[in-house]
């Protein structure tokens, strides 16, 4: 999908400074080939880190920019990518789809942006394919931060899409103001920004020619849930145990991981895993808390930097 048709980028005036500098910080968009699929990527900061750098992985039915004013505030002083996994945003799109060919692109993408030892942060089903990643890449990755994944529960977005409450068959929308005002999440929640909500419903969009006439579309696979094997939450399950770098969860306290699933998931990977509440954060704390997350994961990175990592037992 060539930048010609996307939306132009948009913030509103409400929108405090610190999120308009993240938006105005440049960025490059690169593309890798993985398995035949184009997989498109956003990429902050400085050259490559001899450390490491940051991937950032999106839930599904999301996509890259949904990570754009968080990772840009990493850019000045670490190299950070955000993607499109296969099926969503501008990245192509497969007849299958499964969590260890997403593990693949991420560490695809990774290598093509010169980021040895990447810490990859991943947001509910990115979250799923973050864990997998650690798992299936055994040495390669720096670490792994899991963003309100529940692996001891069932899917909102599978149980959407199986009830056609979500995900359904694309339309095309001819009226901007009309596309924008359907943007949901799934699962919902009580509280957004409005500044990120419209940020992200605008680079959710692709303008598209068909019979002539010119319309609105969501960039995401409408088929990638049915095109699945099995659940991602399912296929992450047996991969907890493991992973064998640094981890982290962090549980929003308005989120999908209750204390219950923290405590499963604390115990399947060794017992060594940072739980951090994010305090009053939604299931997806970019859209609603992104101050708090960010704080987090400076915290964690500050602290990843400059230790030891403590083995599983």
């Amino acid at each position: 999908m060539p930048d010609a048709f996307d939306l132009d980028p948009f913030v509103r005036d409400d929108a405090p400074r610190w999120f308009v500098d993240a938006l105005a910080a440049p960025f490059q968009r690169r593309s890798v080939e993985v398995a035949g699929c184009a997989i498109n990527y956003l990429e902050w900061g400085p050259g490559a880190d001899a450390e490491t750098g940051i991937v950032f992985v999106h839930g599904g039915g999301a996509h890259a920019h949904w990570w754009t004013h968080v990772a840009a505030t990493f850019g000045p002083w670490i190299r950070c990518v955000a993607l499109d996994l296969s099926g969503h945003g501008d990245s192509g799109r497969r007849t299958e789809y499964g969590i260890e060919t997403w593990t693949d692109e991420v560490v695809a993408v990774a290598a093509d942006a010169g980021i040895d030892a990447p810490i990859v942060v991943g947001h509910s089903m990115g979250g799923f394919v973050t864990i997998a990643t650690a798992a299936r890449h055994p040495g390669v990755l720096g670490g792994a931060v899991i963003v309100d994944s529940p692996v001891f529960e069932g899917d909102a977005e599978i149980t959407a899409a199986r009830s056609q409450e979500a995900f359904a068959t694309p339309r095309t929308y001819d009226d901007l103001d009309e596309v924008l005002a359907r943007f949901r999440t799934i699962p919902p929640q009580e509280h957004y920004l409005d500044f990120v909500l419209d940020h992200v419903a605008r680079r959710s969009l692709v303008r598209v020619d068909a019979d002539g006439q010119t319309g609105w579309q969501w960039k995401f696979d409408a088929n990638f849930w049915r095109a699945m094997g099995g659940s991602p939450r399912t296929s992450a399950l047996p991969y907890l145990r493991h992973v064998d770098c640094r981890v982290a969860l962090l549980r929003c306290e308005e989120g999908l991981v209750d204390l219950d699933i923290g405590r499963f998931m604390f115990d399947e990977m060794g017992r060594r895993t940072p739980v951090v509440a994010l305090p009053t954060a939604g299931h997806h704390p970019m859209l609603d808390t992104p101050l708090i997350l960010i704080t987090a994961l400076r915290a964690l990175l500050a602290d990843w930097l400059h230790s030891e990592p403590r083995r599983p037992s």
